[in-house]
């Protein structure tokens, strides 16, 4: 694939050139700072752009959303030394988001990934983008772990369960914070996701059945958790009526 990279550490610049080149992609220019790399993009038309985040002039996420502006959109990740910008780098459709020092193995499952993607069919995905911007979903939650920033599918999410300022993400392999409401998580996932008490949010692909534990209290069972969850009197009637439609 060719692939631009933009950022104002020449160090940063030099270290990325040489994984993408032994990564086996084609550096086909370096930018220094948004408005350049927007430029740059126009005239090399390459299949991704590595993104520094902080930068003079112009930052990366506002070249983001320029660059999303395009007819022929690259694949942008986000190469950045900071954790905390990872929602936002995520709401701007970045397909991947890494730390520095990039590690080359990193690099590579992203660059894997979008291998098969086409600018073609990233101008196909922009055009339905636009078509419908409020049904925009992600495909996967960013948390921030010790291990950096940690990057969920929303497929293997069993639940999301909020408890005072964060909501814990319940999923395949184990558990991680995010710092979001559920409310907010309800209105992006509600076709994927049900409520089932105030607290709490059940994917509907893991839902396996109710189970009655006393007088009128009802708890969910998923699919390849042994815990069960809660549900309110409130929302019973819809879960039942989602689990009817399963």
């Amino acid at each position: 694939m060719d692939i631009l990279i933009c950022d104002d550490e020449p160090l940063a610049v030099e270290r990325l050139s040489r994984l993408v080149t032994q990564l086996g992609h084609e550096v086909v220019a370096t930018a220094s700072y948004g408005l350049e790399a927007i430029e740059m993009v126009k005239f090399y038309e390459p299949d991704v752009i590595l993104l520094d985040i902080q930068m003079p002039e112009m930052d990366g996420l506002t070249c983001a959303q320029y660059l999303r502006q395009l007819d022929l959109m690259p694949a942008i990740i986000f190469c950045t030394a900071f954790d905390d910008h990872a929602l936002d780098a995520f709401k701007s459709h970045a397909e991947g988001y890494l730390l520095k020092p990039v590690m080359q193995q990193e690099l590579q499952q992203v660059l894997d990934h979008l291998t098969k993607l086409t600018q073609a069919q990233m101008s196909t995905l922009k055009q339905k983008e636009d078509m419908d911007e409020s049904n925009i979903k992600r495909q996967q939650i960013a948390a921030k772990t010790y291990r950096g920033v940690e990057l969920v599918p929303v497929e293997n999410i069993y639940y999301f369960l909020a408890d005072q300022k964060y909501v814990t993400v319940r999923h395949a392999n184990g558990n991680v914070l995010i710092d979001e409401t559920l409310k907010d998580l309800e209105n992006e996932f509600g076709d994927q996701f049900v409520r089932i008490h105030r607290n709490a949010l059940v994917a509907v692909h893991f839902l396996d059945g109710l189970e009655l534990i006393s007088s009128g209290q009802y708890q969910v069972r998923c699919r390849g958790l042994e815990e069960r969850l809660a549900v309110s009197r409130r929302h019973l009637p819809n879960l039942r009526e989602r689990i009817q439609k399963i």
